[in-house]
């Protein structure tokens, strides 16, 4: 079964990150979690980055703020998907530094983006990516937006009543 890594740069990004681990749990994903920073463990994020591959990982998320170098080093070192989650921090330009720090990849080094504390969407994303080769992955995914789109009907229902 295909594993996804959520990591994080501090423990001060775990409730933003939270999202993507619950989501990827609800789907079905088997996911581990840990802190890998840029700036304070190179050593962790170059042996993570480099081994991330053959130790059963399908896709990397990895969350940042501030100068969110994370994402995009782990994406140099490692050959799979890396899907950044930019975090706004106490120590972030409004949030603005990490989405540009993670978006503004060269080219080679592609890092799929999502929005500003937007891990959910990282994690959706994820099991999306390993659900085009795993049905029941798939099947869960399918079941998840059927029921986005029932609760839009639910909530349109609810508001015609009241008007």
């Amino acid at each position: 079964m295909s594993k996804v890594a959520v990591i994080m740069g501090s423990t001060s990004d775990l409730p933003v990150m939270q999202e993507a681990i619950d989501i990827l749990k609800e789907l079905g994903v088997d996911v581990d979690v840990d802190i890998v920073s840029a700036h304070r463990t190179p050593e962790k994020l170059f042996s993570f980055s480099k081994s991330a591959h053959t130790n059963g990982y399908s896709v990397i998320i990895a969350g940042a703020g501030g100068a969110a170098h994370l994402p995009g080093m782990v994406a140099s070192l490692s050959p799979l998907p890396v899907i950044g989650v930019p975090v706004k921090s106490s120590n972030s330009i409004d949030g603005w530094d990490s989405v540009l720090s993670i978006l503004q990849m060269p080219g080679g080094v592609p890092v799929a983006t999502v929005a500003l504390n937007g891990a959910k969407n990282a994690g959706i994303l994820a099991a999306q990516i390993i659900g085009s080769s795993d049905s029941e992955i798939m099947d869960n995914i399918i079941s998840y937006k059927e029921g986005l789109k029932e609760k839009v009907i639910k909530g349109a229902e609810e508001i015609k009543k009241t008007f």
